[in-house]
């Protein structure tokens, strides 16, 4: 499973909020090409996620479900949102997992009638079986929803096109209930997300709240009192699979003590030579007796932040190296270090205030990295001291 956040795409504003209001601390990323993306942690976990707006159909949803995946190597691509649903055993509020996803405008026209030819792609089977496994755990919802009965989690196909579906009476309406009759829900983005994951080898999931029924009830008062709380319902589900999905991630990484220790890293150690004492540390690695640090012993006297900040990117790229940081955030931290180095080296009131607040945003970027983040504070404490 790749090491990367787990990526969020919403097509709307109001489906992006609902989704970031469950995040910790998200900070913006920009792709190359200008698309902005936020990256933060569940809140509460470890979990991290990459958010993203699509803006509406599956043409725009594809471009950029396709940049998340190149510039992030997700665990997984949720597309998180509302929809319509085709019949009425799906109740307003409720949450659909697609099964699998239509692309139903693919079709030919005949003399006897437009006969489907649709594409067609299935959930990916250890997405789905998590999801269900979530379903049945029924902890999902936020307990402030508003609305009784508690929403349901529903698994089936969804159907994906290019307009907005609003009328149980027109020909179109009438061709997609006959060729889709086991379609539970209807939207414009599902197809091109999940092509974009097809193509990229990404596991893709489709999480839609139902907002409306699209018979011809869009924008009315019920409606826009819907949408909200389905955009909240499919945020609340997807943080929890997203976490879930990071924990399974997690599990898979191979345990340092199973990997080959390099004599660097042996070299590296710490001695306890009081007796009957305790000492509290924060390890790379910890085998039998032995353990093993990232940093050298603090050197005593004042300390020279511009070496120490030279030091701590080797560290980093060391990190790096050895699969504790992925790329992305890899290359984030590398630029924050480049930069408080500069600020450093100018020492001046200014400049030392600079690189401060400049360490202070690069230790939320290791902060899944113990080693780091101790040596991170004497060097945040020093930049201060300075200004």
């Amino acid at each position: 499973m790749p090491n990367g956040p787990v990526v969020i795409l919403t097509a709307l504003n109001l489906e992006y909020q609902a989704v970031r209001r469950k995040l910790a601390s998200p900070h913006a990323h920009l792709h190359e090409r200008g698309t902005r993306f936020e990256v933060g942690t569940v809140q509460g976990t470890s979990c991290r996620v990459a958010l993203g707006l699509t803006n509406k159909g599956n043409h725009s949803a594809a471009v950029i479900a396709e940049r998340a995946i190149q510039e992030f190597s997700p665990a997984a691509v949720l597309f998180v949102g509302v929809a319509g649903a085709l019949w009425d055993a799906t109740r307003l509020g409720d949450v659909v997992v697609a099964s699998h996803v239509y692309a139903y405008h693919g079709g030919t026209s005949e003399d006897d009638g437009l006969k489907a030819r649709p594409r067609v792609w299935e959930a990916p089977h250890r997405i789905s079986q998590l999801a269900s496994h979530l379903a049945r755990l029924d902890d999902w919802a936020d307990s402030a929803c508003g609305h009784e009965p508690a929403p349901q989690v529903r698994f089936g196909a969804i159907a994906a096109g290019e307009i907005v579906q609003n009328s149980r009476a027109s020909a179109e309406a009438t061709w997609i209930r006959q060729h889709y009759n086991d379609a539970l829900a209807i939207e414009m983005e599902a197809a091109g997300v999940a092509q974009a994951g097809h193509l990229n080898g990404a596991p893709v999931a489709i999480i839609r709240g139902i907002s409306d029924r699209a018979d011809g009830t869009k924008n009315t008062t019920d409606d826009r009192s819907w949408q909200p709380q389905a955009a909240t319902n499919a945020a609340a589900f997807a943080i929890r699979l997203a976490v879930e999905l990071a924990g399974e991630q997690e599990e898979t990484v191979v345990p340092r003590d199973d990997r080959a220790p390099s004599t660097d890293r042996l070299d590296r150690h710490v001695s306890n030579t009081a007796h009957n004492s305790t000492v509290g540390i924060m390890a790379s690695s910890v085998t039998g007796s032995s353990v093993h640090m990232y940093t050298a012993p603090e050197e005593s006297g004042p300390l020279d932040l511009c070496a120490a900040l030279h030091g701590f990117r080797e560290n980093l790229t060391r990190h790096r190296a050895e699969g504790g940081l992925d790329q992305d955030t890899y290359q984030e931290a590398l630029t924050d270090l480049e930069s408080a180095i500069r600020s450093a080296g100018e020492q001046t009131s200014d400049s030392s205030k600079r690189a401060a607040m400049t360490l202070r945003r690069l230790r939320g970027l290791v902060v899944e990295c113990p080693a780091l983040m101790a040596e991170l504070a004497p060097l945040i404490a020093a930049a201060g001291d300075r200004a």
